[in-house]
């Protein structure tokens, strides 16, 4: 095979045709692929327990982990590249064997059933797929992976694998994702044409402080890698940077190879809702704007439109996301008492009114004026209530249950979020969309950020 050329972090980059049509075979091979190219996970009766390891949980994996102990579930084995920043859940659980690589994790420990993944974002989608490979039920932390690309990989291999999937998006197990789904199917605003979702990040509560950095260069300094923090492995596939703690604990989520800024961390939380309502997949088009776009991080705001075409008897929708404490103009309907909450939003426009939900704890869908909200005579529950968004994906992992937050549809919701700050990377401009073929069609030069080529020695 012709040698392809190196960049000067020695990652060696496919022409845009050639990536495009490995890419789409890949993936599309996937689908197809013989069961055997899969583990076979354990089959457990509901009453046996789940050897349950963590992978990166020195933050929010953490918090995973013990919603998964507290369910009474094993925690056999825990993986963190820096345990200094892990210290807390490995005292936690001093049963668990200790790793800084994952792979060598996966190797040794055979009796693995289960995994939660709470890395960066852009380790994601190579965790997961080494856990699929061998047969593991994976939970994952949102978004589901860093590129469009890892998102159909990781839904494709783990509906093949039929393996107990789950994106750690609460929301989805809160009541209000019910209620939702339930007034939008009985007809409370009539034929939804237009959703509004926002979220302040990486604002904080309106304020002007910030939870990350966005908007900004490159550090140049280069400061020594702390003792405890296994840089190489924390990079991952990403092209290669000396540490800096610009980067690490949290603050990667601003910087292109690590994360996707607000839209990742909090749109697709507030998006999800209207997902499931209105049974969305992939768009058709994207087009945004924002505030000055740099080479190595996320605009400080963005506003991203993605169009939706019709779907069975549903019409197309445009979903508006807004971020860096942008905000939809105010519904008319709104009481004149009531503001719209600053740090998080969702708003469904139909043809005979609108449901706001505010905030990301899920507070009740309101339908707009206060008075229609009186008026309405709510429709009968007809979906099932969450037992827990933790205990959904337990359950699944030895029952084979559904979760509400599978790859499947993780991995459609993932790609369109990602897909916006692609587009917001190119400047804004209307992107045409080929979601089959995995392809931007109308700007070439956009699908390089569709997947890039990762670093020698690490794989999908």
């Amino acid at each position: 095979m012709k040698q392809t050329p190196a960049d000067s972090n020695g990652t060696h980059q496919l022409p845009r045709r050639q990536f495009i049509q490995i890419g789409a075979a890949a993936v599309a091979g996937l689908a197809t692929a013989p069961r055997r190219m899969f583990g076979a996970p354990r089959v457990l009766g509901p009453n046996n327990k789940l050897n349950v390891a963590g992978i990166g949980v020195g933050g929010q994996g953490g918090w995973d982990i013990d919603q998964v102990a507290n369910a009474g579930e094993n925690i056999v084995a825990l993986c963190d590249v820096d345990w200094r920043h892990a210290a807390r859940v490995f005292k936690k659980y001093p049963q668990a064997k200790r790793y800084k690589d994952f792979r060598e994790m996966l190797e040794k420990e055979k009796n693995i059933d289960a995994v939660v993944v709470g890395t960066p974002d852009h380790n994601h989608a190579i965790v997961s797929m080494a856990a699929i490979k061998l047969g593991k039920h994976v939970y994952c932390e949102k978004p589901l992976t860093r590129t469009v690309y890892e998102a159909r990989a990781l839904a494709t291999a783990a509906r093949e694998a039929k393996i107990a999937t789950q994106m750690g998006n609460q929301r989805m197990a809160f009541e209000g994702n019910r209620l939702i789904n339930e007034w939008i199917a009985d007809g409370a605003i009539g034929p939804v044409r237009e959703v509004h979702v926002w979220s302040d990040r990486p604002t904080h509560g309106g304020t002007k402080e910030l939870y990350w950095a966005q908007g900004i260069d490159r550090p140049q300094d280069q400061p020594r890698v702390p003792a405890t923090l296994a840089w190489d492995l924390w990079l991952g596939p990403a092209p290669s940077r000396p540490y800096h703690p610009a980067y690490v604990p949290f603050r990667w989520r601003g910087w292109w190879d690590f994360g996707s800024g607000g839209q990742g961390d909090m749109i697709i939380h507030n998006l999800a809702p209207a997902f499931s309502a209105l049974k969305l997949g992939a768009p058709t088009c994207v087009y945004a704007d924002s505030t000055p776009v740099f080479k190595e991080t996320l605009p400080l705001a963005s506003t991203v439109h993605l169009e939706f075409p019709a779907r069975g008897n549903l019409p197309p929708v445009v979903v508006h996301s807004y971020d860096g404490g942008r905000l939809p103009d105010r519904p008319e309907e709104l009481d004149a008492e009531r503001e719209l909450n600053r740090e998080d939003g969702l708003l469904f426009v139909g043809d005979k009114g609108k449901i706001l939900v505010e905030g990301w704890g899920g507070s009740s869908p309101r339908l707009i004026p206060e008075k229609r909200m009186g008026e309405y005579q709510r429709p009968p529950k007809t979906l099932p209530r969450s037992i827990g968004h933790h205990k959904e994906w337990i359950e699944a992992c030895k029952t084979g249950s559904a979760t509400r937050s599978d790859f499947d549809f993780a991995g459609l919701l993932t790609e369109a979020v990602l897909l916006g700050t692609v587009c917001v990377r190119m400047g804004g401009g209307k992107l045409i969309w080929d979601s089959a073929n995995l392809n931007i069609t109308n700007v070439p030069e956009a699908n390089k950020y569709i997947h890039y080529e990762y670093r020698r020695g690490w794989t999908l």
